[in-house]
């Protein structure tokens, strides 16, 4: 599998020679345009100095023609030369290769004009024929080779026809030298042949080392987090560069996500660790009074081995609950909790918890209905009255109100010794009991609290802890309200009329 440093370099270099190819295309097409272009005007000139002059009534023998370019000029059908610059020894690609001028045509005889007259008149049908000592404006240019004076090379023709005075209809060839324009274009193409690889593997070779540099971080988090893996020391971290770039953020993000899961590996850890705690006491219990009745059968203590049952009982759903919060459960959307209703059983069924206490429970509860999961949400509520009962003097208040119409508020006080300030995160921590705080904790497991705070945050709710009015602790629970079934989003009274 090709490395990045490789795909970067490949696609880097790629789009460079597209682009240089593109370019160099582009100016070939360009410069041969340009150099075509110089070449016509100069074989225009020429065929224009020698047209004027037979237009001027210069005869074919005086024509002043350049030595250095290959001229011609042609009768009308192209079969005859009338004249030809010297030093032309050979020609092609014009309407005749002669470069020899033969000897003067016959006189035509009058029947011959009247011949010549009727293809007239059929070329002033046509509405093409040029008048005596007229030049044709229209030029066209012709490809060709020429030797002059034992040179050979490629040239540009352009051919003008034009009326001698006395009616000879001619065309001129005169051509311009094109090997010029060829070597500059050979000069041009050779260039980008021998240039453009090299540009290239320049590119190729920079876009390496540039990726290479940029990437190196890279290899060093990938390194260290396969040390990591193979290691299991989640304290380890990556390395940060410098540079607070793309590949600097990703090592930030790395290490925080490796201090996350180093901390959630602790906290399981010591979950497992009180869990097995926790559990090690009841079942020891359990199997003394077990083994204690099956050798005294009159000295079983049923009730303790039944309290102990309990005990594991409770526990083991806790256990199961937190489990079931970890591995991310969300409380099933659009059911609806009458949280006042469900406030009133837990009560109720605690009737003789609060009795054997000695506990009055007092409550204010507003009709509220919240979304959410009935089961999590008696667990919480049911938490919360099990520790202000067991950490009352004698009253123990349950109250419920909504708030701004958006959220519900439950709150459960007691009158007891309260949460000190610097322990009132503490205690929403699993397996934590303020013991020492706390004087008539009745030895539950320290989950509770713990439960509580997991549930109401899945439900995107709060739970605090304060000082209540009745002297000991306040913990208020907040849920959101969802809109009543059907409602649409609060809107405006519509205005009258």
């Amino acid at each position: 599998m090709a490395s990045v440093r490789a795909k970067a370099a490949t696609g880097a270099t790629a789009v460079v020679a597209v682009a240089l190819i593109a370019a160099g295309l582009l100016m070939l097409v360009a410069l041969r345009g340009n150099l075509v272009e110089q070449v016509d005007l100069q074989a225009e000139v020429t065929a224009r100095d020698v047209a004027g002059q037979l237009a001027t009534g210069t005869a074919f023998d005086d024509l002043d023609l350049d030595r250095s370019r290959p001229v011609q000029v042609l009768d009308a059908d192209e079969d005859r030369l009338l004249a030809a610059s010297e030093g032309l020894e050979a020609i092609s690609g014009t309407g005749s290769d002669q470069v020899t001028v033969r000897e003067e045509p016959p006189a035509r005889d009058p029947g011959f004009f009247d011949d010549d007259d009727d293809d007239d008149d059929d070329d002033d049908d046509d509405g093409n024929r040029l008048g005596p000592g007229e030049v044709d404006e229209d030029i066209d240019y012709a490809d060709g080779h020429a030797t002059v004076d034992g040179a050979a090379g490629p040239y540009r023709f352009a051919v003008v026809d034009v009326t001698t005075p006395d009616g000879t209809e001619t065309t001129v060839y005169a051509g311009a030298p094109a090997d010029v324009e060829q070597a500059a274009l050979d000069s041009v193409r050779t260039s980008m042949f021998v240039g453009i690889p090299v540009l290239l593997a320049v590119v190729a070779a920079i876009t390496w080392l540039m990726t290479r540099r940029a990437l190196r971080p890279v290899e060093g988090i990938r390194r260290e987090m396969a040390a990591i893996t193979h290691s299991t020391d989640l304290s380890r971290r990556v390395p940060e560069p410098s540079a607070r770039d793309e590949v600097g953020r990703l090592a930030v993000t790395t290490n925080e996500t490796l201090a996350a899961l180093e901390a959630s590996v602790e906290r399981q850890r010591r979950f497992v660790a009180d869990a097995s705690h926790e559990l090690r006491s009841p079942i020891a219990s359990l199997r003394t009074q077990l083994e204690v009745g099956q050798a005294h059968p009159d000295l079983l203590d049923l009730g303790g081995a039944v309290q102990d049952t309990v005990r594991l009982q409770d526990l083991a759903a806790d256990l199961l609950l937190l489990a079931r919060l970890d591995a991310g459960e969300q409380p099933a959307a659009g059911r609806r909790v009458d949280l006042a209703e469900l406030a009133r059983e837990e009560l109720a069924q605690r009737g003789a918890l609060l009795a054997a206490a000695g506990v009055t429970a007092r409550t204010e509860l507003a009709e509220v209905t919240v979304e959410g999961s009935r089961g999590q949400l008696s667990r919480v509520v049911g938490n919360l009255i099990d520790n202000a009962v067991r950490h009352a003097v004698g009253t123990v208040r349950v109250s419920l109100r909504p708030e701004g119409g958006a959220a519900a508020v439950l709150e459960v006080a007691d009158d007891g010794a309260g949460v000190p300030a610097g322990q009132r995160e503490r205690i929403f921590e699993r397996f934590v009991r303020l013991d020492d705080a706390r004087s008539r904790d009745a030895g539950g497991a320290g989950l509770g609290l713990a439960i509580a705070r997991d549930v109401a945050v899945r439900h995107q709710g709060t739970l605090t802890v304060s000082d209540a009015p009745e002297g000991g602790a306040l913990f208020r629970l907040t849920l959101p309200v969802p809109p009543p079934s059907g409602a649409a989003a609060p809107s405006t009274p519509p205005a009258a009329g």
